[in-house]
């Protein structure tokens, strides 16, 4: 900017600091005033120069603000939410060292509860051993259905009577081939089942031995009748003596009227 001779008669004036305010910004600056003496053709006027002052625009300033304002409630739930992830933590370590602590608890009671049972477990197998070997002594044979008459387990030689295989268990005993000659063991079980009564009957195989058929009910530790136990004694030789007596006291008979 450019003034008249008389401004140029002044020493330079320097005002530092100047507001500017705008519509939502605010600028500083510094106006220089100074003469012109060269060139020639100038000389007379006065040259104005402004010079801007770095300094922060209102409206960056306040943009400022609310970003730091922004950051600080950020890390405010930042921290918070930190604080919320360890307390879920340590509950969680808490739970598991709980659970930890019963785990052990209960296998230890287990383990206390096995080393009890441990003896009753031995002497059971061995009641049950000696049950076997007694039965298989005897030679008798033993068969066990549940209480819907399906095979539940038998002992060795039950094979020799009926078409047993072990996939077998589980079937009615009525479906599988017999060599006996007993039609009416269906029926005879029923009713055994179906009464507190036994029943006994001398049955014939189809190769010529004999046997004695003896059907009673299964009885739990409660009396309460949970299926039936069937037993073949072989009583051929028995039989067979008994025959050969007869014989015997036939021959003789004759043999005394004969005499007479």
């Amino acid at each position: 900017m450019l003034l008249t001779e008389r401004s140029a008669k002044k020493k330079p004036i320097t005002v530092k600091g100047l507001k500017i305010d705008g519509a939502d910004t605010s600028q500083t600056v510094d106006i220089n005033v100074q003469a012109i003496a060269e060139p020639e053709a100038l000389r007379g006027m006065v040259m104005i120069v402004f010079n801007d002052v770095a300094t922060t625009p209102v409206k960056r300033a306040a943009s400022r603000s609310k970003t730091a304002l922004s950051g600080e409630t950020i890390s405010t739930e930042v921290e918070e939410e930190l604080q919320r992830v360890r307390a879920e933590l340590q509950a969680t370590r808490e739970e598991m060292q709980t659970s930890r602590e019963e785990q052990i608890s209960a296998n230890e009671e287990l383990q206390t509860m096995n080393a009890e049972q441990q003896p009753k477990m031995e002497e059971l197998s061995r009641v049950h051993t000696d049950m076997r070997n007694l039965l298989n002594s005897m030679e008798i044979v033993t068969i066990f259905l549940d209480n819907d008459l399906p095979l539940c387990r038998f002992t060795p030689g039950a094979d020799k009577l009926f078409k047993l295989i072990p996939s077998d268990i589980g079937r009615p005993l009525s479906d599988i081939v017999s060599n006996l000659r007993y039609p009416e063991l269906s029926e005879d079980e029923r009713m055994v089942l179906q009464t507190p009564v036994f029943s006994e009957k001398q049955v014939p195989a189809t190769d010529g031995r004999w046997f004695t058929v003896r059907i009673m009910p299964y009885r739990t530790m409660e009396d309460v009748t949970a299926g039936l136990v069937l037993t073949f004694t072989n009583i051929t030789a028995a039989k067979e003596l008994k025959a050969e007596l007869r014989t015997e006291n036939a021959e003789l008979k004759k043999l005394l009227e004969s005499k007479k």
